[in-house]
């Protein structure tokens, strides 16, 4: 009988068996997995606190998003903590902040606690940091908050803040700067788009990092910008280190009709967006199988080619040139260049040598007016039918591909408009003009400098510093979405501009304190760079990925490698008027 009932059991134990599938996939986790169904629990507010204390802490806590809040909603009445809806994206004020009360006595058991500073900006809906504008009277903040005593006899917030308002140094100690990658309208060339996530806990930052990056480019550049990922896609696991230190990715609902150059796009989005937040090997999967079949596991260098770097390098021979008295001259070691152009027949005042260095755009003075001359190095340069009081120096665009000579070039025309100028097949240079109505309002443009990626445009504006973004559609080419960077810091002091990197300014200016800094392309940060030797206004810089920077002041031209680098006098003579350029 015991034997009977050993075998009933045994066959049970292989029946329930076999109901269980041996090659399951992982289900998606969706938006809706994602959120947790377990409540955060937070601590009480310390005992026995004023009212300005407990205003103060519970700014603190703020910079905890878990839980909806829950650290910043123990600071909170249960009905206050109900009724506060808010959104996980911050207003930014500056780290010095005061809570002050409004006329009531001390003895009362509701207070008024007014929270004031001056607001620096906020993350938007896509996580990306947006400058808040105006003076400091236009900056200032003043937030009442309402306590009162509990049944305890502790203060708490009656009444919650219209946001979350979070302190810059507190900001900085639980946010994250992350760099998205998504490509230029032609697919060539991989650009960054900066965006700020929360710290705690730093293994969750690629699965936010991924999250992002499907969601695609930030509202400033979502029509500049593109994403091999489907608008559609989705995560289907959560982004994790694998059993053996790859990271993987594992994506789904990516469509069915990804071709082999797609994925490759994919792949290079994904590994470029997560190189600044891991040193691991990345693994992009589909639906749990890896998205390329030759190849299972990437680091950055293994995406250069589809990143489109090469497009975007400086030869190493192409060591930068200076516009003076009228003549290109080389900056290595300031001699003419060769043809026209170098023995001053044109009468230089600006110009822009090609990224790839086989051409040159020359604004030259003629008579009272001034003209654009654009051709091959070194040889007759062609004038372009733009003549004008005043032309901005010119800006080349990025080489449609390798070993593929620049054919548009950029420049200001009188101030108020901007002319595209584009070689056409037989070799004629057209001008046309950029729809430029969104910047009317700012006032007289007198530098332009487009990105080296072509997705962007620094400008200089009644001596303000704008970034715009490059938008082009069948329609026309225009400047969209203008922003003004470090407005209380530079204020309208810009003299001068250039891309250091693809997301970092250098910028010239007549500030004693500020000659030279260094900007992000999001305005979120400034970097001084050492004032030794310097004399303002600094009227030329130049800048660009492993280089120097070089600037000219009224004592002549200088160099430095870096934010900390005392200013190196050269020993090329400048006179006044001269401008500094790299490729670009």
């Amino acid at each position: 009988m015991k034997r009977l009932a050993l075998l009933v059991l045994v066959l049970v134990t292989i029946t329930g068996c076999a109901a269980i599938p041996t090659n399951t996939q992982p289900k998606p986790i969706g938006p809706k997995d994602n959120k947790a169904t377990n409540t955060v629990s937070a601590p009480e507010p310390k005992q026995g606190i004023d009212p300005f204390q407990l205003v103060r802490d519970f700014v603190d806590a703020t910079s905890n998003p878990d839980g909806d809040y829950a650290a910043a909603r123990a600071y909170l009445t249960p009905e206050a903590s109900k009724n506060w809806t808010v959104t996980k994206n911050p207003v930014i004020i500056e780290s010095a902040f005061s809570t002050v009360p409004i006329s009531q006595a001390p003895a009362d058991k509701t207070q008024i606690v007014l929270l004031q500073g001056k607001r620096v900006g906020r993350l938007g809906g896509d996580n990306a940091f947006v400058t808040e504008l105006g003076d400091l009277r236009e900056r200032r903040l003043r937030e009442p908050l309402k306590v009162e005593r509990n049944s305890d006899n502790q203060w708490r917030i009656s009444e919650a803040p219209s946001a979350v308002f979070l302190p810059l140094n507190i900001f900085n100690n639980n946010y994250r700067r992350v760099t998205l990658y998504f490509f230029n309208p032609e697919f060539t060339v991989l650009v960054p788009d900066p965006r700020y996530v929360v710290v705690p806990p730093a293994i969750s930052i690629p699965t936010r990092v991924t999250e992002l990056l499907i969601k695609g480019p930030a509202d400033t550049v979502r029509d500049t910008l593109k994403s091999a990922i489907p608008s559609d896609a989705d995560t289907f696991s959560e982004t994790k280190e694998a059993d053996d230190g790859a990271l993987e990715v594992n994506l789904t609902k990516v469509g069915k009709d990804l071709t082999p150059e797609k994925n490759k796009q994919i792949v290079a989005q994904v590994v470029k967006s997560l190189s600044g937040v891991t040193t691991s090997r990345v693994r992009v999967l589909v639906d749990g199988q890896q998205i390329l079949p030759d190849q299972r596991d990437y680091r950055p260098s293994d995406v250069s080619a589809t990143a489109g770097e090469s497009l975007l390098a400086l030869n190493a021979n192409l060591q930068g040139m200076l516009v003076a008295d009228g003549a290109i001259r080389s900056l290595a070691d300031g001699n003419p260049i060769k043809g026209r152009a170098g023995s001053g027949e044109y009468g230089a005042v600006s110009a822009a040598q090609s990224l790839d260095g086989s051409r040159l755009a020359v604004v030259s003075r003629s008579g009272g007016s001034m003209r654009l001359r654009v051709g091959e190095l070194e040889q007759e340069l062609s004038d372009v039918d733009v003549k004008a009081n005043s032309l901005s120096r010119p800006t080349w665009l990025l080489s449609s591909g390798p070993k593929e000579p620049g054919s548009e070039v950029w420049t200001v025309v009188n101030g108020t408009s901007v002319a595209r100028v584009t070689r056409s097949n037989n070799g004629s240079w057209t001008a046309a003009a950029v729809n430029i109505t969104e910047l009317a309002q700012f006032g007289p443009i007198s530098d332009l400098r487009l990105s080296r990626d072509g997705t962007r445009a620094a400008l200089v504006i009644g001596g303000k510093l704008y970034l715009a973004s490059v938008v082009r559609n069948d329609q026309d080419v225009a400047l969209r979405t203008p922003r003004q960077l470090q407005q209380s810091t530079l204020g309208s002091a810009v003299q001068s501009i250039d891309w250091l990197s693809q997301d970092v300014l250098v910028v010239s200016s007549s500030l004693p304190t500020l000659p030279v800094t260094k900007v992000n392309t999001d305005g979120f940060k400034l970097e001084r760079y050492s004032q030794s030797n310097l004399n303002v206004p600094v009227s030329s810089v130049a800048a660009a990925p492993a280089r120097q920077v070089q600037v000219i002041d009224p004592s002549g031209l200088w160099s430095a490698s870096d934010i900390t680098d005392v200013w190196k006098s050269s020993s090329l003579r400048v006179p006044a008027g001269a401008l500094v350029f790299y490729p670009g």
